[in-house]
């Protein structure tokens, strides 16, 4: 469908005007499903607007931005619905768009949110919070970036399957629309860190059997500081620092299964200093606003039974099919793994029992894990190396760059101090891209 035509049909559908002012997703009507969209295939766009206010001039590097509403399918294989921000680099030309990538190449940005508020989802704080880092250089560099709701409606925060396949669905919403990408034979790969690794990863290993389709137009995918296990997890961080994320995580997983969640919150205690007010109000903040709230709680003791209602097999259940990483598919497209070896909310031994299992079935993996740093470090330690990689990959030099089958397993030591991953003894790629990146 050629540009002009879609945004025409913006226009039209919504009449729309981008200048308006945002709206939290819980005030405004445009997040919302049509009444029918559950007849409609897993990927269709539902809705579509330019993204309202002044986004477009804050994003670094950005020509146009988008929202897009589309169908998805949640943790129960049942229809629901997600968004996505799509941003537009300069196009035209003469641009680093169309002379290195021909507007051709997507980069699926997964950020970690880690609420249980949808109105802590990145399409609305991204008007509020400078994290446009990452995105703004990927722009810079020509490419296009999706930014997707991938929590849903729900805020699911923790829920592998529909944070997975609402990553999916949002690559098969920008490719169905284009708005300036080269539909031709685009090229795209999954990056995330920490939580935005969890939909990126679940992503990875639902593909085959959920969106066949896109094993060969999705390229590779980067996951950083993954988080394998969300029981694991949760006994890291209670009574830490951290502890702020096992709330939303507890209310985000839950969300996907009603009836456990509304037996979950009859366990809470009503009297005290750890009750259910208390417990619930991570209902509504972000994962800044919880871990200031519950820094060094011991989160068992807002239940009457402590630990133990996490070993009761209501909850179990849920955890094992949408907490656990490893179990539903085969990831079909090479992937780079790194993570802190002294990460403390997400054990080491978890990924790399994980990269194991995958190695064992021919994922081509390369995984280093950093002799320096803590979960946060982490994520900014591993950028240099990141960009790399995906340079590599859209490029399409990573055979040459990398080794293109197999798994590759090394410990590194990386710091704010380290020079950037040197650049291997191979061809710069097209038009120099290396010397971008």
């Amino acid at each position: 469908m050629a540009i002009h035509r879609v945004l025409a049909l913006v226009s039209l559908w919504l009449g729309i005007v981008s200048a308006a002012a945002p709206l939290p997703p819980s005030k405004d009507p445009w997040y919302s499903a049509p009444a029918g969209y559950e007849k409609t295939a897993p990927g269709t766009v539902l809705r579509l607007r330019p993204a309202q206010g002044n986004l477009t001039d804050m994003i670094g590097n950005s020509s146009a931005t988008y929202n897009i509403l589309y169908r998805t399918t949640d943790s129960r294989y049942k229809p629901t619905w997600a968004v996505t921000t799509l941003l537009v680099p300069e196009l035209g030309p003469a641009s680093v768009a169309a002379t290195v990538f021909d507007q051709a190449a997507l980069l699926s940005y997964q950020v970690p949110y880690d609420s249980a508020d949808i109105d802590a989802s990145p399409s609305y704080t991204m008007y509020t919070t400078d994290e446009s880092g990452p995105y703004s250089a990927a722009l810079g560099l020509g490419l296009f970036v999706s930014i997707p709701d991938y929590e849903g409606p729900l805020a699911s925060f923790t829920a592998g399957v529909v944070s997975g396949h609402a990553t999916l669905d949002s690559v098969r919403a920008v490719l169905s629309v284009g708005l300036g990408l080269n539909l031709t034979a685009p090229r795209v790969a999954l990056w995330g860190y920490s939580g935005g690794a969890l939909a990126s990863e679940w992503a990875s290993e639902l593909a085959v059997q959920y969106a066949p389709e896109l094993t060969g137009t999705i390229k590779g995918a980067v996951l950083g500081g993954l988080t394998p296990n969300v029981t694991s997890v949760l006994n890291n961080i209670s009574g830490k620092d951290s502890a702020g994320l096992a709330p939303s995580a507890i209310l985000g997983i839950t969300s996907q299964y009603p009836e456990v969640q509304k037996w979950l919150i009859s366990q809470l205690k009503t009297e005290g200093p750890y009750n259910k007010t208390g417990f619930l109000a991570a209902r509504h903040l972000t994962v800044a606003e919880a871990g200031a709230t519950y820094a060094g709680v011991d989160i068992p003791k807002y239940f009457k039974k402590g630990a133990a209602t996490f070993r009761d097999p209501k909850i179990t259940a849920i955890i094992n099919r949408d907490g656990v990483m490893g179990y539903h598919g085969v990831p079909q497209w090479p992937m780079f793994v790194y993570k802190a070896i002294h990460d403390e909310i997400s054990d080491i031994a978890d990924t790399d029992a994980l990269v194991e299992r995958f190695c064992q079935v021919g994922v081509n993996i390369l995984y280093q894990r950093n002799t320096v740093g803590n979960h946060a470090e982490e994520g900014y330690y591993g950028l240099a190396p990141t960009v790399q990689w995906l340079a590599a990959i859209f490029t399409g030099i990573y055979p040459f760059a990398f080794k293109a089958e197999g798994c590759t397993i090394e410990n590194v030591t990386r710091n704010d101090t380290a020079s950037p991953l040197t650049k291997r003894d191979v061809p710069e790629g097209v038009n120099g891209v290396f010397a971008l990146w």
